[in-house]
């Protein structure tokens, strides 16, 4: 097989992937074997490739492609969340840009539409993946609308029903108006803004008195059923059973008493809105006071807004305070800073609504999930500084809102039969419905069974996901379950640690009564390099697949995971993936250096029989560096001892030591020996490097599909030989010393030297035959003293000389390095003045006088070694 004379990373990946492809290395199937088993965080249906999954997918692959290396039965399930409420908003978007109105259109004709969409956009991200060098098995891939996948949903919401965890309730709830759906307490991100406190006059039922209130929504006074105060108030103790008058509505509203009311908060007196915020809900609730919900669903304000009916929230507040300020109603504003609760979706601004809701009881499901992470540590977080975060969540944990007002998802399994809300049965079925209905009524027809119209939340389908992709829920005693089940790692972002690690941790010790996984990494969030997050609005976020374009996937593996430590944030260079580009084409000049060698049946030189021995202490010495950080999952770690046994140890000393002379060819068992720890090498770096190991591997010998480097064995270490690493590291330095002469004196590599060594303990004599190949020397041997008219240089206690009579112009050189010392003498003398200047040094800044301190301390120790170096020559 020809070698190109040029990587070519776009060729080399599609044909290698569709060489695995074909081949089936990505399947699994129950064996003897151990597995190793991956799920993939499933990317919305929605989604495209971006830098944030490339991280996440390229730390996956790599745990995977190792495992297989280990001989594991590796399984990664691939898969997509169907993502209800993004979802449904693109498909409402397309459908407005047609001219439709999803208003008009029935249930089953929406969810037409969004079949459509999903089949026509959907799953595009998947294929992306295969671009990265993602090798899931696709014949596993799951979406979480498959039948089977809904099916375990609705078999699980019955369950949880019928156990008395799942119930309805008539609750405040988070609304997302542009959504149109409630959302849970954890898809709410807080967000300080700069808002304004009204202060606003309301006049005393009976009397010319006014009270002042102080508020941060003004257009929610038309909703306004009481005021409270403090009963330790003593502003306020006289207005105790007094009516107050709502502005502009003319509502006339109670005055409460209760604790709850902060005296130093405003005036000290509360508006209460038992419609839209909670803490008036539960006031409301305990002195039975009305309650006037002034808004639509999209917080437009409805007919209780008078005038304003119909206007948004934001523009009728503008409204209302000008109103109420040229009625005389405002007292001031002042600026106020105020946390803001938006959509994790939408990013709308959320309203607090109250709703008919279902609900899931998690204060008992999440203790067997406490423990198994924090106590017993079942489950292990990477790294561990996660688990204070994940104590904090599941210790103050609320129940779950789980309905959602859309028609994209898995519909609630409710059936409504009789005129009331309390009238209804859940079963999986609408049969099974019917015949639990019938035990209440026995009249009921399946034409007076009503479905409840929402769907479930998304998080409640992915909950289930590493137990319900191998069929868990449905059958669960089948085979792949009981094989495949716990998986043994999982990859995600810490930023749903409780949306979905966190539960899914719950539903495996409610449903299976174990962990879901052992390990769960958290990766750090992508960053610029001005620490922003990466994102869309901000247009810092490079095109995932322009970068494969650019720089190769093997180079933008690299480039991701060379600054990727588990946990901490990204901040990610373009020019990270040009390093591992060049990181790729280092590899693949040193596989063609190797090849092109004229191969001959010579005598093995002792310098490439000894450079052999030392790489491979060398390579054991870092595998089992290599293996520690992945026991730790330090993969940045992992890549970058990698890294650095390949590009210096091997490509840059290794074949110097044996690289034959200038049109002289190698020995046969030095370049066989070669040829197989650059196969070892290219075992370590498959995981992270895949479509180039695969390729040079299949160069350097001809390969049957058993063979492929995908499905070979990782190595297995064997003991080290320190000393002899040591004695080379030592040699290593002698050798640099030699070289940085060389370039110094600027003395050709082809011109032969002799080296002595004075007064040292040495190592060693191993290394003395590289020394003299690489260092090109004619002679080395140890003397009892200096040597005058050489050039000399250190390493640890020996000094070494380097004669320079005939190779180097010596009265040139007397002249080079007494013009410098002359310079340098000349500017420590400037320094020394300006600091014997005693208003300079005590008026100048401490940092100023510290680095003219430093400039004199440098130039004294460059003039005694220019001194030493004169003195020598003379």
């Amino acid at each position: 097989m020809e070698i190109p004379s040029k990587y070519d990373p776009k060729r080399v990946e599609e044909h290698w992937y569709a060489y695995w492809s074909e081949h089936k290395y990505f399947s699994s199937k129950p064996d003897e074997r151990e597995p190793y088993t991956i799920v993939i965080p499933p990317p919305n249906v929605t989604g495209v490739l971006h830098m944030g999954h490339m991280l996440n997918n390229t730390i996956q692959d790599v745990l995977i492609r190792r495992a297989r290396l280990l001989g594991k039965n590796a399984c990664w399930v691939p898969g997509m969340d169907h993502a209800s409420i993004a979802t449904e908003a693109k498909v409402v978007a397309k459908l407005k840009a047609d001219g439709i109105d999803k208003s008009k259109l029935s249930r089953d004709e929406f969810l037409k539409h969004a079949w459509d969409w999903t089949n026509e956009y959907g799953g595009v991200i998947l294929q992306q993946l295969k671009k990265l060098g993602c090798s899931c098995d696709w014949d596993r891939t799951k979406f979480t609308m498959d039948d089977d996948m809904s099916a375990s949903v609705i078999k699980v919401f019955v369950d949880l029903y019928n156990k008395g965890l799942i119930y309805r309730g008539y609750r405040m709830v988070n609304w997302d108006p542009e959504a149109k759906t409630t959302l849970s307490d954890e898809e709410v991100i807080y967000e300080e803004r700069q808002g304004s406190l009204y202060y606003l006059s309301y006049a005393i039922e009976g009397s010319d008195e006014k009270v002042t209130i102080a508020t941060t929504r003004p257009e929610t006074i038309l909703g306004d059923t009481a005021i409270c105060i403090n009963p330790n108030d003593d502003r306020y103790r006289h207005l105790k059973g007094k009516k107050a008058i709502v502005p502009i509505c003319d509502r006339v509203i109670p005055i409460i008493e209760d604790e709850y009311v902060d005296v130093e908060f405003g005036t000290g007196c509360l508006k209460v809105t038992p419609a839209h915020d909670e803490n008036d809900k539960n006031l409301g609730d305990k002195y039975n006071l009305d309650v006037v919900d002034i808004f639509n669903e999209d917080a437009t304000l409805n007919s209780f807004g008078l005038h304003y009916e119909g206007k948004d929230r934001f523009v009728v507040r503008k409204e209302i305070v000008k109103e109420l300020d040229e009625k005389g109603y405002l007292v001031k504003t002042e600026q106020h800073t105020n946390k803001v609760g938006t959509s994790e979706r939408t990013k709308a601004v959320i309203e607090p609504r109250l709703s008919d809701q279902w609900f899931l009881k998690m204060e008992n499901m999440a203790k067997p999930a406490i423990e198994g992470v924090l106590e017993t540590k079942d489950v292990k977080l990477y790294p561990s500084k996660f688990e204070n975060t994940y104590r904090h969540w599941m210790e103050n944990i609320r129940d779950w809102n789980i309905s959602r007002q859309l028609w994209w998802g898995q519909q609630i399994p409710a059936y409504y039969y009789g005129d009331g809300k309390e009238d209804f049965v859940v079963a999986e079925t609408p049969g099974e419905a019917l015949e639990l209905a019938k035990t209440k009524n026995p009249k009921i027809k399946m034409s007076d069974l009503r479905q409840d119209p929402d769907v479930l939340d998304t998080w409640f389908s992915s909950w289930l996901w590493p137990i319900s992709v191998f069929g868990g829920i449905l059958e669960p005693d089948n085979e792949e379950v009981n094989y495949y089940y716990p998986t043994s790692d999982l990859v995600t972002g810490p930023d749903i640690l409780f949306f979905w690690v966190a539960r899914m941790i719950m539903a495996g010790y409610e449903y299976r009564g174990k962990r879901p996984f052992e390990n769960v990494y958290l990766t750090g969030l992508v960053r610029d390099k001005q620490r922003r997050k990466m994102s869309k609005s901000l247009g810092n976020s490079p095109d995932a697949l322009q970068l494969i374009s650019d720089f190769g996937a093997d180079g933008v593996r690299v480039g991701l995971l060379l600054s990727s430590a588990a946990g901490n944030d990204l901040l990610f260079d373009e020019a990270l993936c040009q390093q591992g580009a060049n990181f790729a084409n280092k590899i693949w000049n040193a596989f063609r250096l190797v090849k092109g060698w004229e191969v001959a049946d010579i005598p093995q030189p002792e310098a490439a029989q000894k450079g052999i021995e030392w790489y491979k202490a060398k390579f054991n010495q870092t595998l089992m560096e290599i293996e520690d950080h992945f026991s730790k999952y330090r993969i940045s770690d992992a890549l970058m001892a990698t890294y650095k046994l390949v590009w210096d140890d091997f490509c840059s000393w290794l074949l110097e030591i044996v690289k034959p002379e200038y049109q002289k060819p190698i020995d046969k068992a030095t370049y066989n020996e070669v040829l197989r720890l650059f196969e070892e090498n290219l075992k370590l770096l498959h995981p992270f490097m895949p479509f180039l190991t695969e390729e040079v591997w299949q160069h350097i010998a001809e390969r049957t599909p058993e063979d492929a480097l995908i499905v070979t064995q990782w190595p297995k270490a064997k003991g080290v030989d320190s000393a002899l690493i040591a004695e080379f590291e030592f040699a290593s330095e002698v050798i640099s010393g030699i070289r940085t002469i060389r370039k110094e004196k600027n003395i050709p590599q082809k011109d032969a030297l002799e080296l002595f060594m004075f007064n040292g303990e040495k190592v060693g004599d191993q290394m003395d035959a590289i020394i003299l190949k690489l260092g090109n020397l004619s002679k080395m041997e140890a003397v009892d003293t200096g040597l005058e008219g050489a050039l000399t240089f250190r390493v640890k206690s020996n000094e070494y000389f380097i004669p320079i009579s005939g190779t180097i112009d010596v009265d040139a050189e007397i002249a080079k390095i007494t013009e410098e010392l002359n310079y340098t003498k000349g500017f420590l003398k400037s320094v020394e003045k300006k600091l014997s200047n005693e208003r300079f040094v005590n008026n100048a800044p401490e940092k100023v006088v510290a680095m003219e301190r430093k400039k004199a301390a440098d130039a004294e120790a460059k003039i005694e070694t220019l001194e030493k170096s004169l003195a020598s020559l003379k």
